[in-house]
């Protein structure tokens, strides 16, 4: 077999990050692949270095987004129909009625649903969904660069994304086998699989299952197992500052220890500064019993606002900032480019940190990689910027029920009991490490660091599948 060509369909920053920093291209072009960036995004990739190709004019039908937004909407009501559980209401987004043009469209979309909630009616929109995309422009420039090109394989690095479904069709109608990465560990059980592949690379058994539970047209023989791109660097301790090189880069107090506070967006958790700030006062509670903590805060890389610049600056003294390295391309939050010198950075917040805190990060694999523990706040603040927000809610999710036990983090119920809650983690903190360490190895395929190999070996068996089979 000779080509060894393989397309990598980037819809965004992310799949940057996960394939092109990783030890995966590496690996890639040891193993004498030829790796593509197929990029319909605005970021430039060919000037990292990477061998790229642009898409034509990555523009969706107008009525594919309409679709895909009723399909969302069907496989909730599908879902809450076939487990009795009313969750799936929790990921529901509210309805824009904001203009004409916005009415019209959630009208129609209501329209669909009313009609459509039934598993023929699903299927009878991704059915739309594909017909719509196959009229497009793009679909027919896709079918043009795949015909001149020839590769491999199309992999495509996020499901979630629109502007993908025309080339992955195109893919297909030329014989081409696709697959994708199920991009998060919560995003299966949002309605968030957009794209239909021949296969379908996930975290874990436990990911596989719940693939072949909301999506029963799937085949477990089109699902590969491999783990995520993302936490290998946590493994390559080459990465890895000194304690006191790192302090000394980021201007920390080498006599402190540090706690590491990362945010989240404002649609996620809008009073992120108010929890913040609850978190400065139990430490400064603490410092005056000589414990001699800071605050490394990490805000969210897509967060560029100044929210929680009162907070910042009343703590100074107690908090500093480590700001992920990201560069904003526009003030989309789509268009912000994660950067190779990022990765290494979280490692090494996570390595020279005694914990971190949030509210449901999924940084608790971050850190537990660095066998540090996790707190998650879990109350809702007297004063809130949003009303209709309840953090309550936030770990009713689903997949947060994959905890083998509620002590894989400790939880912070009250602003009064967080300093105590800290003493405890950080004299003894080894069963909530243990315990998070079995979350991490259900969500997560281990060896962690093998995640690179298990995608290239399973992309080899694709293409050898399909050569053979032509």
């Amino acid at each position: 077999m000779n080509n060894k060509k393989i397309f990598i369909l980037i819809p965004d920053g992310l799949g940057l990050r996960n394939f092109a920093y990783t030890s995966f291209y590496e690996n890639a072009l040891k193993n004498e692949f030829e790796i593509v960036f197929w990029n319909n995004t605005s970021f430039p990739i060919s000037e990292l270095g990477f061998q790229e190709l642009k898409t034509e004019i990555p523009k969706p039908h107008p009525l594919t987004d309409v679709y895909k937004n009723a399909k969302v909407h069907v496989e909730f009501n599908l879902n809450i129909k076939k487990t009795k559980d009313k969750v799936y209401n929790n990921y529901r987004f509210p309805f824009s009625y904001s203009n004409f043009k916005n009415s019209i469209k959630s009208i129609f979309v209501h329209l669909i649903i009313l009609t459509h909630s039934s598993q023929k009616g699903l299927l009878r929109i991704r059915r739309k969904i594909n017909e719509s995309e196959r009229k497009t422009f793009y679909y027919h420039q896709s079918l043009l660069t795949l015909k001149k090109e020839k590769p491999a394989m199309v992999f495509c690095t996020n499901q979630r994304h629109i502007s993908t479904i025309a080339p992955l069709l195109a893919a297909k109608e030329l014989g081409i086998p696709t697959a994708v990465c199920i991009f998060s560990w919560d995003n299966l059980p949002k309605a968030m699989l957009v794209v239909e592949t021949d296969y379908y690379f996930v975290w874990s058994n436990h990911m596989k299952n719940e693939l072949l539970f909301y999506y029963p047209y799937i085949l477990p023989k089109q699902i590969f197992i491999t783990g995520s791109l993302q936490f290998e660097i946590h493994y390559n301790k080459s990465k890895l500052f000194t304690r006191e090189d790192f302090f000394i880069k980021y201007g920390l107090n080498l006599n402190k220890k540090y706690i590491c506070f990362t945010g989240d967006d404002i649609t996620t958790s809008p009073d992120d500064p108010n929890y913040l700030e609850d978190l400065a006062l139990a430490i400064e509670k603490l410092n005056k019993r000589n414990f001699n903590l800071g605050i490394i805060f990490r805000r969210c890389p897509v967060d560029f606002s100044d929210r929680y610049n009162i907070v910042l600056k009343k703590y100074s003294h107690i908090i500093v900032s480590i700001n992920p390295l990201w560069k904003p391309l526009s003030e989309a939050w789509n268009t912000i480019l994660p950067t190779k010198e990022d990765g290494q950075l979280l490692s090494n917040i996570a390595e020279h940190s005694e914990m971190v805190v949030n509210i449901g990060s999924s940084t608790v694999f971050d850190f537990i990689a660095h066998k540090k523990p996790t707190g998650y706040f879990r109350y809702n603040q007297k004063k809130q910027l949003n009303n209709n927000w309840d953090i309550y809610k936030c770990y009713q999710f689903v997949h947060f029920r994959s905890m083998p036990s509620q002590k894989a983090v400790v939880w912070f119920d009250n602003p009064s009991d967080i300093a105590e809650n800290i003493i405890e983690v950080l004299s003894k903190s080894q069963e909530t490490i243990n315990e998070a360490q079995l979350w991490f190895e259900k969500i997560n395929q281990h060896p962690v660091e093998e995640a690179s190999t298990r995608y290239l070996n399973a992309i080899q068996e694709i293409i050898t599948n399909s050569e053979s089979n032509k």
